[in-house]
């Protein structure tokens, strides 16, 4: 059998793919896999963008009301000359163009948020990356928010973090980049972002934090604002000044790194000791109470938009003239204060012996007593009768010595009760002396007004409601109704004139008597201040001599009703003045700012004029809303005869000058001051009306729940010298003005006294009560009526005395 063999062809040569190793194929295809799978997702991406582009763009809150930017502004009220007295809003803010921002303000912004604002379109990639990087290799973070990220975040969205809040936030950012201009970003930036210490914008912190406008900010004032949008809480130099000093340092580097400034600059900014603004500021303006008035005023006007829409009051006040009858006020009552029996200490709590404990537990004590201007809370560390070791809240020592401590020796004897004896632990109040030494003192319970306005317009010059607003918001001005007491005469005696008495007119300062049938009520025989009686005297002497038998003589023959009506044309109601004779000696009830309207009409020759305080209201862009001008004199606004209210000013004159108010001449040494003191009986009230021709003044003493100030306590002592210590400084500089130059028509001199001409001598009424040293029953000593009975209801008021 033959054997066949199968015929075998070439050989086949391998193909390249199939001599491709093995890992190769692998690679090649994860490569192809991976690329098609990152090519979907960018492609999902992509869907997903378009998708929430065309779902969230249309749902984009419209910014167009941007390109005229009107955040939330307070009201905010300023004296005549522009400085901030009050600011009431939700925000503390205070819009100010881009213009006016300095620019190392703006360079501290951008060195600190985003040195790259002017160069990218909103969304800074590089910055982006470079944060990336820096996260990677930093233990702390770095973020990539822009300036314009930061706006749309503040102004539109809410502080949730979510990935739709950050894609409306990108969003929002294109769309401002599109409507506005860089500048107009920032503007907004600049006004809106929060900085701490409720101050909205850097306009805002400035003030708030250094009491100082932008344009006087530093290089490393401006840093420390800079560094606080991040964390306005944690990097407040008020609560935590390491970590602040520690952000403006990264400021201020960033601000070398961007060429803004240079090192030199750097390293003189690092080394500025930094003074933040103290609420307790002694050179702030203090007029809370005029504040708060002006809030009523506009709150009444315009509702609860007055706190948002960014109102700019304007006043009549003079910050001079407010900063010295704040002093002279606060001064009045604390030296008052000083002869008054010592209380005791405000709290006592127990103190440890280590050093750390102690000063916690000093921190803990004066939480509740901080310190009230000058009149400064310390806790008593030792305390003996000849010295008394204390310290502040803020460390600072307080050694009490000699006259020092002479306000509350009765707390420092041995044989003090519990709750008055000064020892370790109590909690005082203590104040520095001109001498720059210690001395203990207590926050007073008596209270004062003071006001001042110019008697020729009624323009308001300076208002201090009280001793202190924190204290009691109670504005004594307007709202405290009084007894004027002898302040009050001068307007009976005007009433006088008209009815034929003269400055020369002889009244017996004799005593008097009135049963009770004809008081209607208690028997009642009126004295004068220290009980004694001087005989017949001239009106004008007994007014020097504040009087008080010559001043119901004089309303006696008058007639109470008449009287009455009269002191309406000084602004004074009907209703709080009774017709009865007590009347005379300031038995009704006034506030301080009616006793101002009143004398003003003596100052300015006998017209009535309105007090006002605003002057001008503009809104946030400063367009003018309200623009009072000064009221002229003229006839329609005339209370009484011009010739009567020049014979009152030479009869107040003479009170100045040689009466229960000659230490006003004898002060300010110039002859053209005109006033009345008053106090009133059981010294309730102390007071000291009183003008000079371009300022009428006003102050009062006395308690929120009337009591004795005390016996020897007078208007001359106590209220005349805040008049006083202010006209020092309001009428400094101004020229004498000496009425008797320019006497007005109606009137003549005779014998160096003046008279109406048809009451001249033999015309007018010569004396009154002369014939009569005894307390005859009143017809017979005026021939007039006796006035109504007062019913029962009026017997407290009919038997309440007066003096000075």
């Amino acid at each position: 059998m033959q054997e066949t063999s199968s015929p075998k062809g070439p050989a086949k040569t391998p193909s390249p793919k199939s001599q491709r190793p093995t890992w190769l194929k692998w690679l090649l295809r994860f490569f192809f896999w991976g690329f098609g799978i990152a090519a979907a997702g960018v492609l999902a991406v992509l869907c997903v963008v378009a998708v929430a582009l065309a779902v969230a763009y249309p749902n984009l809150p419209d910014i167009s009301e941007l390109s005229d930017y009107r955040p939330k502004l307070p009201l905010r009220v300023f004296s005549a000359e522009g400085t901030l007295i009050g600011e009431f809003g939700e925000e503390r803010r205070n819009l100010t163009p881009i213009s006016a921002i300095p620019k190392v303000v703006k360079d501290a912004v951008l060195a600190a948020e985003d040195s790259r604002f002017y160069d990218h379109g909103g969304v800074d990639y590089k910055g982006m990356v470079r944060a990336g990087l820096a996260n990677m290799n930093r233990v702390k973070s770095q973020g990539a928010s822009t300036i314009t990220m930061q706006v749309a975040r503040n102004v539109y969205l809410s502080s949730e973090k979510t990935l739709t809040r950050k894609i409306y936030e990108v969003l929002l950012t294109f769309k401002l980049e599109h409507l506005l201009t860089k500048d107009q970003i920032f503007e907004i930036y600049l006004n809106q972002i929060y900085l701490g210490n409720r101050a909205y914008g850097f306009a805002a912190a400035s003030e708030a934090y250094f009491g100082k406008p932008l344009q006087d900010l530093t290089i490393a004032q401006a840093a420390m604002l800079a560094g606080l949008p991040k964390a306005p809480g944690a990097n407040n130099p008020v609560n935590n000044p390491q970590r602040a000093r520690g952000r403006q340092f990264y400021v201020i580097d960033r601000m070398q790194e961007a060429g803004f400034i240079t090192a030199e600059q750097a390293a003189e900014a690092k080394k500025e000791e930094l003074h933040l603004r103290d609420a307790a500021d002694p050179n702030r303006l203090h007029a809370e109470y005029v504040a708060e008035t002006v809030r009523q005023l506009m709150y009444a006007q315009y509702g609860d938009s007055t706190y948002t829409r960014g109102l700019k009051v304007y006043t009549s006040l003079v910050a001079a003239d407010q900063a010295a009858a704040y002093k002279a006020l606060r001064k009045g009552i604390m030296d008052y204060e000083r002869r008054q029996i010592y209380r005791g200490p405000e709290k006592f709590v127990d103190l440890p012996n280590d050093a750390k404990d102690l000063d916690e537990a000093v921190d803990d004590a004066l939480n509740d007593h901080p310190d009230n201007g000058d009149v400064m809370a310390a806790v008593v560390l030792k305390a003996t009768p000849k010295q008394i070791d204390a310290v502040r809240g803020n460390g600072d020592p307080v050694q009490i010595t000699g006259e020092g401590l002479k306000p509350a020796q009765s707390g420092l004897s041995d044989k003090a009760p519990p709750n008055i004896k000064i020892r370790r632990g109590a909690v005082i109040r203590v104040v520095k002396t001109p001498k720059n030494t210690w001395e203990i003192t207590q926050l007073p319970e008596v209270e004062g007004a003071f006001v001042a306005m110019d008697p020729r317009d009624g323009a308001i010059k300076a208002l201090v409601g009280g001793f202190d607003f924190g204290k009691n918001k109670f504005n004594h001005v307007t709202q405290a109704w009084r007894q004027p007491g002898s302040s009050f005469k001068p307007f009976i005696y005007s009433a006088a004139l008209e009815k034929g008495f003269t400055p020369a007119t002889v009244i017996n300062d004799g005593p008097l008597f009135f049963d009770a049938g004809t008081t209607g009520g208690q028997p009642w025989e009126p004295k004068n201040y220290g009980g004694g009686y001087d005989g017949p005297m001239s009106m004008r002497t007994a007014l020097m001599k504040s009087k008080n038998l010559v001043s119901i003589r004089i309303l006696q023959s008058i007639g109470t009703r008449y009287a009455q009506e009269w002191i309406t044309n000084f602004g004074f109601d009907k209703e709080k003045h009774p017709a009865y004779l007590p009347m005379a000696l300031g038995a009704g009830s006034v506030t301080p700012m009616q006793m101002a309207v009143g004398y003003s009409v003596f100052a300015n020759g006998g017209y009535r004029v309105n007090p006002y305080l605003v002057t001008r209201i503009t809104d946030h862009k400063d367009k003018v809303l309200v623009d009072k001008q000064p009221s002229v004199l003229n006839e329609a606004n005339r209370a009484i005869p011009q010739r009567n209210a020049f014979i009152m000013d030479t009869l107040l004159q003479s009170v100045a000058r040689a009466g229960t108010a000659a230490k006003a001449q004898a002060t300010l040494k110039r002859p053209d001051l005109y006033g009345k003191t008053g106090t009133t009986n059981d010294s309730l009230d102390a007071w000291f009306a009183g003008f000079q021709p371009t300022m009428t003044a006003i102050s009062w003493i006395g308690y929120d729940t009337p009591r004795n100030l005390g016996d020897r306590e007078t208007g001359g002592g106590l209220s005349l010298p805040i008049w006083i210590a202010y006209m020092e400084t309001a009428i400094k500089g101004i020229p004498v003005t000496d009425i008797a130059t320019a006497p007005p028509s109606g009137i003549v001199n005779v014998g160096g006294e003046w008279y109406y001409d048809d009451y001249a001598p033999g015309r007018g009424v010569a004396s009154l009560g002369v014939e009569s040293a005894t307390a005859a029953p009143v017809e017979a000593l005026t021939g007039a009526p006796v006035s109504p009975p007062a019913p029962p209801e009026e017997r407290n008021r009919i038997l309440d005395l007066f003096r000075n």
